[in-house]
């Protein structure tokens, strides 16, 4: 199955395309995130109140989903985005499990999940007023990514911008393996020019460059059990949605320890694509085999999904950043901070075959 446009609720904003696949439907790729568990070895950490003072004339009061008005000075000052999706789901669950009050910060209040401790606060990725008043007395920020758009970067900015301006400390970004100006994976620039403006704000920060999502490799295959992509021999350190977002809880319950750092979030072992198929074909009891494409072949097999060129480009770079070694990585940082070895990619797709069936 190739990445397409296809959108649901998942981890990149407050309501965004998920990196995962579905059968018969093709799947968008990208930092993005799940699951659930609450065996994360955690100090006891309470994120530290520093509420923000400085009042604007006429400021709107935060929308919560509440019975009564909610004041910033009232509010959690640790505040997680995406707390719908998945990565932002599960880091959400695990905080409030560990008995952290939260702040959820959602497009449509709603819509987020009911927590013990947590209160849902409208809240865009905009620098507006609104967006401000909602960040207002947050302390620790926990950021995810909003849906894949042409205009993706300006919303990205626009809300660091928003948060440095309210006062913000610290702020934890969901970001992307490798990500730099000339990343191959055209989406991952995007994340090195937010985590640079998050640099550049004054906010202590840590940001969380996970490689891609094993749950999206395990919906990857087509009707006819083939993965298709200009991957070649490449290997890929896919990790679980669910490491992803115990590894962010992890860091949002502890933040001091993990100031101005950069963490790579990957599975145990980085993986050619032939050997993802092996796996799928073991678990699912039925052949599933990668097909290799050429980087023409990729695009043009592409074009029957109506989309932007940005896109496409976006679709084919999932394959040529395995293939050019950029997503070769793994990294000791699942079990540095969540005390636990991470999910190898068999173990996803069995649970993934377990919640199916």
């Amino acid at each position: 199955m190739h990445p397409s446009p296809s959108t649901r609720k998942g981890d990149h904003g407050f309501t965004n395309r998920s990196p995962t696949a579905r059968k018969g439907v093709p799947g968008f790729t990208l930092a993005g995130r799940y699951a659930h568990s609450s065996n994360l070895v955690w100090p006891a950490h309470t994120p530290q109140r520093r509420w923000h003072t400085g009042h604007m004339t006429d400021t709107p009061t935060p929308e919560a989903r509440t019975n009564e008005p909610a004041q910033a000075s009232s509010l959690p000052s640790l505040a997680v985005t995406g707390a719908s999706g998945n990565v932002g789901g599960t880091t959400a669950r695990l905080l409030s499990e560990r008995g952290l009050p939260l702040r959820l910060l959602a497009n449509t209040p709603s819509r987020a999940p009911e927590l013990p401790g947590a209160i849902a606060v409208k809240c865009s990725y905009e620098d507006t007023l609104t967006t401000r008043v909602a960040l207002e007395g947050v302390d620790v920020l926990f950021m995810v990514s909003v849906p894949e758009s042409e205009d993706r970067l300006d919303k990205h900015l626009a809300f660091v911008d928003a948060a440095a301006a309210s006062g913000v400390r610290h702020i934890v970004y969901l970001s992307f393996m490798n990500a730099a100006p000339n990343s191959t994976f055209t989406l991952a620039r995007t994340h090195f020019h937010t985590e640079e403006r998050i640099k550049a704000s004054g906010m202590t920060y840590t940001f969380l460059r996970d490689n891609f999502y094993a749950d999206f490799f395990v919906e990857l295959p087509d009707e006819e059990g083939r993965i298709l992509g200009p991957a070649g021999d490449g290997r890929v350190g896919v990790v679980a949605r669910e490491d992803a977002g115990r590894v962010a809880a992890g860091v949002l319950a502890d933040p001091g320890r993990y100031e101005n750092q950069i963490l790579d979030v990957t599975g145990p072992e980085a993986l050619t694509l032939d050997e993802i198929a092996d796996v799928l074909s073991r678990v699912w009891g039925r052949p599933v085999t990668y097909v290799r494409e050429t980087v023409e072949e990729a695009y043009e097999s592409r074009r029957k999904w109506p989309a932007a060129q940005w896109e496409y480009d976006s679709w084919v770079s999932t394959y040529t950043s395995i293939a050019r070694g950029e997503m070769d990585v793994v990294s000791s940082t699942v079990r540095d901070v969540t005390g636990r070895d991470p999910l190898t990619f068999e173990e996803v797709a069995r649970a993934a075959l377990t919640l199916v069936s």
